[in-house]
């Protein structure tokens, strides 16, 4: 991107934040937004990274399976660790949560662990601030429940409470507020190779009424929106879609591939879980016609499904909760990973016999496809008691090419290397 183009969307953005943040009176993020200050403190709570947490969590990692060479450790201690944004320059990660907060964390000695983890922008009023994502010139997006932020120069100003930031998507302006729900509403976001930015927005319902449809799918709910980095030419990208908690691009053909959770209340082994890929914009991937798979919803089951609907590349256990993913485009690790697609399980919560809390591995055939899905790093769920000691959430790849896992119920970020055989 030219610094022309550059400084004319950030220009954009902030005319169009600053007149939303007018109806709304003088907030820190207005202040901000003119370059004042906000009065918050300059002390930034911080997580300490030592002591009985730290070495319980280590302890709980010894049960976790890898492949031969390679190797995990615990990177940070972060409260809640849900989505995560690895810095272009100096390699801080970014981490989102389902609650009011998010977090940078960063390895100042570069040993691959990290040194500090203290509250991302304390100034702003965070809500739901699960989806973390960068464009390559270096602007960090975190989309919320209903609004999508963007800090130019994260990497820059995050060690101050208050720093550059932009309305690209005001609050209350993402979804209608009145579809607003306690449920599904972890957003996540992208910016594709045409520098838009996607946004997955999960439907509240496990299956909507069928008065929600037309709704839904002029908003994009239940889908994949996009739209211009600051906010205009707001389209339905796809739809179909139930509550999709994680999609990336591949690098090798600018396909977007996503996860999607399925129809609860169905029993132990239906619906799968799915692993989508999208080969044209406005295709369908079945739901509410489909739960899962090409496994038909009892409340839809008289209604004819859509004609051109598109199924899984990957048919996933069923309610293991498939959340972040990523395409492997590092060199650490051997050959037979590269360009393939790591995946993160959260883990059941109704199944009889829970499954997931691990990290699944789908390799590629040539024509783009989806080859062969195996677990890749798993442990964290112990199966003599159904215990989980941890909750994978989103895999992201670090600078060196190692990558990294967050886990929202140990709250922590774990570090996967390989060390050779």
């Amino acid at each position: 991107m030219t610094a022309r183009i550059a400084t004319g969307m950030i220009a954009g953005i902030f005319s169009a934040g600053l007149l939303a943040g007018a109806a709304f009176g003088q907030t820190n993020i207005q202040k901000m937004m003119e370059f004042k200050t906000t009065g918050t403190s300059l002390e930034i709570p911080q997580i300490p990274q030592t002591g009985e947490k730290a070495a319980a969590l280590r302890k709980n990692l010894e049960r976790v399976k890898l492949p031969p060479g390679f190797k995990i450790d615990l990177y940070a201690i972060v409260p809640d660790a849900r989505h995560m944004a690895v810095g272009t320059n100096v390699g801080v990660v970014f981490v989102g949560t389902r609650k009011n907060k998010a977090w940078a964390v960063t390895d100042r000695d570069k040993n691959r662990v990290a040194d500090e983890v203290k509250v991302f922008a304390p100034s702003v009023d965070f809500k739901v601030p699960n989806g973390m994502c960068f464009s390559k010139d270096g602007f960090l997006y975190v989309a919320e429940h209903n609004r999508v932020l963007v800090f130019p120069a994260a990497e820059f100003f995050y060690e101050s409470p208050d720093l550059a930031i932009g309305a690209v998507v005001p609050q209350g302006q993402l979804i209608p507020v009145e579809e607003e729900s306690f449920n599904h509403g972890a957003r996540t976001c992208t910016i594709g190779p045409d520098n838009k930015i996607y946004i997955t927005l999960g439907q509240p319902f496990n299956v909507p009424p069928h008065e929600k449809l037309d709704l839904y799918k002029k908003h994009g709910i239940g889908g994949i929106v996009r739209m211009e980095r600051d906010g205009s030419n707001r389209e339905v990208y796809v739809d179909g879609v139930r509550n999709s908690v994680g999609h990336a691009w591949n690098p090798a053909n600018g396909q977007l591939w996503f996860t999607d959770n399925q129809v609860d209340g169905m029993g132990d082994d239906i619906p799968p879980g799915e692993l989508n890929r999208v080969t044209a914009q406005g295709q369908n991937f079945g739901f509410p016609w489909y739960g899962g798979g090409d496994t038909r919803t009892n409340e839809y089951l008289k209604d004819e499904p859509p004609a051109d609907i598109v199924f899984p590349e990957v048919n996933m256990v069923a309610h293991a909760a498939d959340l972040g993913m990523m395409f492997y485009t590092g060199k650490q690790f051997p050959e037979k990973y590269r360009g393939g697609i790591f995946s993160a399980q959260h883990g059941s919560w109704n199944r009889t016999t829970p499954v997931g809390a691990r990290v699944m591995f789908t390799s590629l055939n040539e024509d783009g496809s989806a080859n062969e899905t195996v677990p890749f790093a798993e442990g964290w769920l112990v199966e003599e008691t159904g215990e989980y000691l941890g909750r994978p959430v989103d895999v992201q790849q670090y600078l060196d090419g190692s990558i990294l896992v967050s886990d929202d119920l140990a709250g922590a970020i774990y570090r996967i290397s390989y060390e050779g055989m």
